[in-house]
């Protein structure tokens, strides 16, 4: 990547002094899964988490979510609701998605977050991790550091929100 092409996340981090490493990828053909774009980057597919917005159904004032979750695993509302203490969670459709953080899909990502008013949270097996890797909030770019540094970032909270 040119210096020129960092993104809203990268320049988070370095305003930080967060150590990181980018990589990118082509998607100029179909969409990319978690694993697709964790092989594409070089990385384990369970280092590599995707991340979605879920919104708190039937509480429209309330906070929407951010949750990062393994790229091979599949997200459990029920789970998650018991976390979050909610009684009834769903996914957001892609434009909702869209909409709320300012990202396309694919690319959606807590370090790219400009809009304020999401709880992030993240899939608790992202403890036992040396490093992560979440998108760099724009498609065919991935971020790899430290959980911790991660979580000092962001704010999130680990539960548990997949099988």
């Amino acid at each position: 990547m040119a210096k020129t092409d960092k993104t809203h996340a990268m320049r988070v981090l370095e305003a930080k002094g967060i150590a990181y490493r980018a990589t990118a990828y082509d998607t100029s053909g179909a969409f990319h899964s978690g694993e697709e774009a964790a092989a594409l980057v070089g990385a384990d597919a369970d280092a590599v988490y995707k991340t979605l917005v879920v919104l708190r159904d039937g509480q429209p004032r309330a906070k929407p979510l951010l949750v990062m979750v393994p790229a091979p695993a599949q997200l459990d509302l029920k789970l998650l609701a018991q976390a979050t203490g909610d009684k009834k969670l769903r996914m957001a459709t892609q434009r909702e998605a869209e909409q709320l953080t300012g990202m396309l899909a694919g690319g959606i990502s807590a370090l790219g977050l400009r809009k304020p008013g999401f709880e992030i949270l993240i899939d608790d097996r992202a403890q036992t991790l040396p490093e992560i890797h979440i998108s760099a909030g724009v498609r065919g770019v991935e971020v790899a550091l430290s959980v911790a540094d991660l979580a000092a970032v962001t704010g999130m909270r680990f539960v548990r929100a997949a099988a």
